[in-house]
């Protein structure tokens, strides 16, 4: 028995994580988004938005919900090879639907005390040196922080799409997981911290030097595209940091990958508060929510992991038992 408890201790520490995405289950990450679908469709039940909107929502929802058993079960077969890549795909879509969803819970706003108080601390450091810094070389840097603004949305497929080049789909799930969890965690939030940009709220202060072209394609993008409900936290930072910790933990070997998300997602945040689309308290909060889902990975990971080894373990001692209550003489180790 004692042997038994040193080698499981050993085992525990060098087994690796075990994968959690097969293509005949329901994924972690199909997981938290059928939750955030079921999340909304109560969401829309609480707040009082128009019985259109609630109606939509449910609608769309339980399609969503359907269809994805539907490929499970597709799935579950082996039949074909394509349902797999299908699945890995359109959880990438779905945190789109999931930002439109919560566009439409947007209600009027009392007043703004929440910009009032974050105001201060965007002022206290763009004033405070920032602002000067990036504007130091004329338009560049402010070109390449609008770039990487407008880019956000780009990173997550790319992430998928080196998983894929690299052979390593059966990683796409551990990226996913965290990705997902941090995005749908940001807009979860949405309904709740009812607000407006800085560049709305406080219309023409605090503006970047250079309105440069990309500046002007992401106002535009923002213009027909965003949504009115909340900027708090900032979807862009907690999107761009769950991509960077998500494909360092499926991708390691392809550090290249990891170090350009990293940058990515650094130009993102500071972006979101120079261009005066979010202020200091999202892209904080944003991270926050990014650094969250990355944790609670890590414990789930744990879990995982001590499940997929001691479960065998637990087996043998209780064949190794049997086999002494048959015979005393046994030498069962």
């Amino acid at each position: 028995m004692q042997n038994l408890l040193v080698a499981r201790n050993v085992r525990i520490a060098e087994t690796p994580v075990p994968d959690r995405d097969a293509d005949n289950a329901i994924r972690w990450s199909e997981r938290v988004t059928i939750a955030f679908l079921f999340y909304s469709v109560v969401v829309a039940v609480i707040l009082p938005v128009p019985p259109s909107v609630r109606n939509l929502v449910f609608l769309i929802n339980s399609a969503v919900i359907l269809t994805y058993g539907l490929l499970i079960g597709l799935d579950s077969d082996r039949r074909t090879r394509v349902i797999g890549p299908i699945r890995d795909w359109l959880l990438l879509g779905l945190t789109l639907l999931a930002y439109r969803e919560m566009g439409w819970f947007a209600l009027p706003h009392q007043g703004h005390a929440l910009e009032a108080h974050w105001v201060i601390w965007d002022r206290a450091v763009l004033h405070g040196g920032v602002k000067a810094a990036i504007e130091a070389f004329g338009p560049v840097l402010p070109a390449v922080l609008e770039i990487a603004y407008g880019l956000v949305y780009a990173l997550a497929p790319f992430a998928v799409a080196m998983l894929y080049l690299y052979r390593r789909r059966d990683r796409v799930e551990r990226f996913l997981f965290i990705f997902a969890l941090g995005v749908l965690l940001a807009y979860a939030q949405y309904p709740w911290w009812p607000s407006e940009p800085p560049r709305v709220v406080f219309f023409g202060e605090d503006l970047p030097a250079y309105a440069t072209v990309f500046r002007r394609f992401n106002l535009w993008l923002l213009g027909n595209c965003g949504i009115h409900t909340s900027v708090f936290p900032s979807g862009h930072v907690a999107a761009a940091f769950s991509t960077f910790f998500g494909m360092r933990q499926a991708l390691p070997e392809r550090k290249w990958v990891s170090r350009f998300l990293f940058v990515m997602a650094v130009l993102i945040a500071v972006a979101t508060v120079y261009g005066r689309y979010h202020y200091l308290a999202d892209a904080a909060a944003g991270f926050a929510v990014s650094v969250f889902a990355l944790a609670l990975n890590a414990v789930l990971q744990g879990n995982w992991r001590r499940k997929a080894v001691t479960a065998p373990l637990l087996r043998q001692v209780t064949v190794c038992r049997q086999a002494v209550q048959q015979n005393p003489t046994c030498d069962c180790r």
